[in-house]
């Protein structure tokens, strides 16, 4: 039975991409900052496919926590998906570099690269062993494009993809593949940019783009959602 660690998995883009694995019969470790809805998450995905799932709910930046979902993955028999899902804006809503608070920048860094670093760390045993080992990060468009308002946030994910990108080269065993899904109606947008009140597609959405990538995996390297949706290539 595979195994998949998803960090930031009670709700947003992280739930739905459980619910796709759940669906395909994956055993899942889940991670969030708040127990109630991680619980009430991790529930219904039991009930509705069958699946092991452990719930741990905790801040990913905290080394201890790391080691617990690690410790978790084990516990279900090894760990075959590494998703590095959870993800801290700097500021909310967003604001411009020179009103953007020190500590803002320090706990994206901290949640979004420090923390998908730790967990690769605490993992990389497990992935090893495992036939299929694969480690996925989820990117933005803001890491590649200079948006207004979004260069914290954006500095944070550009960083993350090139330490997925250099992971990639130094462990040629595994998949590694950074994934910008995409404009997405989630909690996330919502908070960076609450006076944009746009519809967007739900998370649900783009789970077809990260079930591809397990089914035909690729090499390592960067996609976009909707590169992998319409079949085209690498970006």
């Amino acid at each position: 039975m595979s195994v998949a660690l998803i960090t930031g998995g009670s709700k947003g883009l992280g739930r739905a991409l459980a619910a796709g694995l759940a669906e395909r019969g994956w055993d899942l470790v889940l991670d969030a900052r708040s127990d109630g809805p991680l619980r009430e998450a991790a529930g219904e995905l039991r009930s509705r496919f069958g699946v092991r799932v452990t719930a741990v709910a905790g801040d990913v930046a905290k080394a201890g926590h790391r080691a617990e979902l690690a410790a978790a993955a084990r516990e279900l028999g090894g760990l075959d998906l590494l998703v590095s899902n959870a993800s801290a804006l700097g500021a909310e809503p967003l604001v411009r570099l020179a009103e953007l608070p020190e500590e803002g920048l320090r706990r994206a860094l901290e949640t979004n690269v420090v923390a998908a670093l730790g967990l690769v760390r605490e993992t990389l045993p497990s992935l090893r062993a495992s036939a299929a080992g694969s480690v996925v990060v989820v990117s933005s468009d803001a890491a590649v494009e200079p948006y207004a308002n979004w260069g914290g946030y954006g500095a944070s994910k550009a960083a993350l993809d090139q330490l997925a990108a250099v992971l990639g080269v130094e462990e040629p065993g595994l998949r590694v593949w950074s994934v910008d899904p995409g404009d997405l109606g989630t909690e996330l947008y919502a908070a960076a940019v609450p006076e944009d009140l746009a519809p967007r597609p739900r998370p649900e959405s783009v789970v077809p783009a990260f079930l591809e990538l397990l089914d035909r995996r690729p090499a390592s390297g960067r996609w976009t959602a909707g590169a992998l949706l319409s079949g085209a290539g690498e970006r």
